[in-house]
């Protein structure tokens, strides 16, 4: 009995599992219900609406997940509706096709749960074009759909009652994973054969990595946001508060630069302290894996015995570098400075379980809160539509061109009367993306997956002609699609090509919608693709010189924090997460806004090599500014607390007014440090803000000098464009 208890309870913890068990009963809902009252017709709004709930599901507490649902079916109905009524009349159709769809693209700025419900609508308005003529009462189409809806939502409602914390949970094995391929991609810095090409391929690895982190912290952020607002799950609610604050921490100190990587690895080439280091890195890195691994299967986390003798190791390799004097001490405090880190890292991951970091105590209220980020009012909701209402703004420049690019594709249809035209529609829809690499992957994606479709639904339907078999390849097809469909588009594709053309065929005309599906496909990707590419294309709205300044000012306002803290003392307080958070957002813009550089039209290879230039140096910057943060303590040497006021004017004049410092602050940086000694715990402290002032300053100047060229060369390219 205790077995048997404990095969379903891991069964149960099998998200993936547990997710694909309700699309297949919602599904097969769909699909056999209908089938044994005699109205296999409703298969198909039936079937749509639940792929429609499908893509507009929200994660949230209780109460707001039901009116999430219930703006959600309003939404289906009322678009399902429009379009039946509007249909006949075209010209109202294509000026309410316009409308809409501006309006339900803004609407996305209010917020995810807004922007997730306007997607769905935009999605169940083309399922309604496809559908229109299936039946004879305006209110059918659009009823069916909605109930497809409806049961999809009760039965995401029903898992949501029996495992209320498990999307939270998954969120949260998220970070840890991807926390580990960081300490993956930091363990490649200290690499003893490396190269200039080779550092600065793995400076902008690196920063990638760091844009997928912080892009999944924010995830989790708004998942356990809306949690604590509500009274379900409160006790594992909290204890995921508290690892994901350890996974900020972790972070913070895993990002930290305490030394110039490339010239340790020519200093130290001959020693085994940078294969110490690295093997540190990469074993925590597949704990923070391992971790993960044990969230999802609800199991505690073993600190795995190896670090003790790693860093026993590493200590004393580190000890004999100091006992042999041959290298600077400056390096060697470094180094002993990042061996605290990491031994700081360790001790998390080591702690992680137990009852002190678990519980939540009232006396930590003000370090466990959350920016809230909801809407706070009608205000509010004006406020964030407006400050959209610019061609500056991605959500505005989509909401036009995806407007304008299913306008095009309803004039096409209306012209030619294309067979099945309305797949023209819904493949433009689905491929167009905001920016132009995301839209020219899926282009190339779509194209291929439903090729593949088309060619494994000609052999089903050929060879599976029972109307049984098909209603259940019809259910698998479904299942896989939303299985697969973040994860590997076009095998997604594939599948749900297969189900249309089941559907189809369920009218009779599985083998005549086949190839028009095909041909409106590639209609549709080249509709798709005009958009992005001459529709505000966004390389001449990409603005790298203002996503530049608003990175440096974030990372200016992180310094100036972490300064504070050092007069004040360490507190992780709401202030100090929020200003660490903006900037590590902001740097991850402008990686991700430079990495897809390469793949946009006309971008000159100069500045190309400038932009990549400067995106390893503003991660090294932030590397920099983390490592302070990581030490941060109250010190009471005044000459220090004097220096860091001075830094910081410094390094905002440089990084924000291009104005170059003078040698005040680094002489004095160097005064302190003679009067220092490793010995005494208060200087070490000392000696540890100085080394990262140092390297502050060492990259001052080139990373202003790239600033102020990258800003020319836009300016230069600006006025081009201007004058044609």
């Amino acid at each position: 009995m205790k077995s048997w208890l404990s095969r379903l309870a891991q069964i149960t913890s099998n998200t993936t599992f547990m997710y694909n068990l309700r699309m297949v009963i919602a599904f097969a809902g769909t699909a056999f219900v209908p089938y044994m009252l005699g109205q296999q017709l409703m298969t198909i709004p039936l079937t749509l609406g639940v792929v429609a709930a499908g893509l507009s599901d929200i994660d949230d507490r209780f109460s707001v997940r039901i009116l999430n649902l219930l703006y959600t079916y309003m939404g289906f109905f009322v678009t399902a509706a429009a379009v039946y009524l509007l249909f006949p009349h075209p010209i109202l159709f294509a000026l309410a096709l316009i409308i809409s769809c501006i309006a339900l693209i803004l609407l996305g700025s209010l917020g995810r749960r807004y922007a997730t419900i306007s997607y769905g609508c935009l999605v169940i308005s083309v399922y309604s074009m496809l559908g229109v003529d299936l039946f004879d009462e305006w209110y059918t189409q659009a009823g069916l759909l909605v109930i497809g809806a409806i049961w999809y939502g009760l039965l995401s409602t029903i898992s949501f009652l029996l495992f209320p914390a498990r999307l939270a949970q998954d969120k949260l094995a998220k970070c840890y994973a991807s926390l580990g391929d960081f300490l993956y991609a930091k363990s490649n810095l200290f690499d003893v054969d490396m190269t200039s090409s080779s550092y600065q391929q793995s400076m902008v690895e690196l920063s990638l990595e760091n844009g997928k982190l912080v892009a999944i912290f924010n995830d989790m952020k708004s998942a356990l946001l809306t949690r604590l607002k509500g009274d379900r799950g409160q006790k594992d609610t909290r204890r995921s508060l508290q690892y994901y604050f350890i996974a900020q921490d972790i972070h913070e100190r895993a990002d930290s630069a305490h030394i110039d990587y490339q010239k340790l690895a020519k200093i130290f080439e001959h020693s085994d302290i940078l294969f110490r280091f690295q093997r540190v890195l990469s074993i925590q890195g597949k704990a923070c894996k391992d971790l993960s691994a044990n969230i999802l299967q609800r199991q505690t986390y073993l600190h795995s015995q190896r670090f003790k003798h790693a860093f026993e190791n590493l200590r004393h390799s580190l000890d004999k570098l100091r006992q042999e004097q041959q290298y600077d001490e400056v390096w060697i405090n470094a180094l002993f400075s990042l061996y605290q880190n990491l031994k700081s890292i360790d001790a998390q991951l080591r702690n992680l379980e137990t009852e002190r970091h678990i519980k939540f105590e009232r006396s930590k209220y003000i370090e466990n809160q959350l920016k809230d980020d909801d809407l706070k009012g009608w205000t509010d909701i004006r406020i964030r539509i407006t400050q959209h209402l610019t061609p500056e703004s991605v959500l505005f420049r989509h909401a036009i061109r995806l407007s304008i690019v299913l306008l095009i594709a309803y004039i096409f249809v209306q012209l030619t009367n294309i067979e099945y035209g309305y797949w023209i529609l819904l493949t433009a829809l689905f491929v167009s993306q905001p920016n132009f690499n995301a839209t020219k992957r899926r282009l190339r994606l779509r194209i291929v997956g439903t090729l593949v479709g088309i060619t494994l639904g000609y052999a089903i339907l050929y060879f599976v002609p029972s109307v049984e078999g098909q209603l259940l390849l019809l259910v698998l097809s479904g299942v896989l699609f939303f299985d697969l469909r973040s994860k590997q588009y076009a095998q997604a594709t594939a599948f749900i090509t297969i189900l249309a053309l089941i559907n189809f065929n369920l009218d009779g005309m599985g083998f005549a919608a086949a190839l028009p599906r095909m041909l409106n496909t590639l209609i549709g990707c080249a509709i798709a693709w005009f958009g992005v590419s001459f529709i505000f294309p966004d390389w001449k709205f990409r603005r790298l010189p203002r996503t530049i300044r608003r990175s440096l000012q974030a990372q200016v306002n992180y310094l100036s924090e972490v300064i504070e803290q050092y007069k004040s003392g360490r507190n992780n307080g709401l202030r100090y997460r929020v200003v660490r958070r903006a900037a590590h957002n902001k740097d991850a813009e402008v990686a991700s806004l430079i990495s897809t550089l390469a793949t946009e039209p006309d971008f000159d290879p100069l500045q190309k090599s400038r932009a990549f230039e400067f995106l390893c140096l503003n991660h090294i910057l932030i590397s920099y500014i983390a490592a302070l943060g990581a030490h941060r303590e109250k010190i009471e040497d005044a000459a220090t607390l004097t220096l860091l006021d001075q830094a910081l004017g410094d390094i905002r004049g440089a990084l924000l007014g291009d104005e170059m410092p003078d040698q005040n602050t680094q002489n004095m940086i160097q005064n302190i440090r003679q009067r220092l000694s490793p010995q005494q715990d208060e200087d070490q402290k000392s000696l540890i803000i100085l080394q990262q002032l140092s390297l502050i300053f060492s990259i001052l100047n080139q990373l202003s000098h790239l600033k102020q060229s990258l800003s020319h060369e836009q300016d230069e390219q600006g006025t081009e464009l201007a004058s044609l």
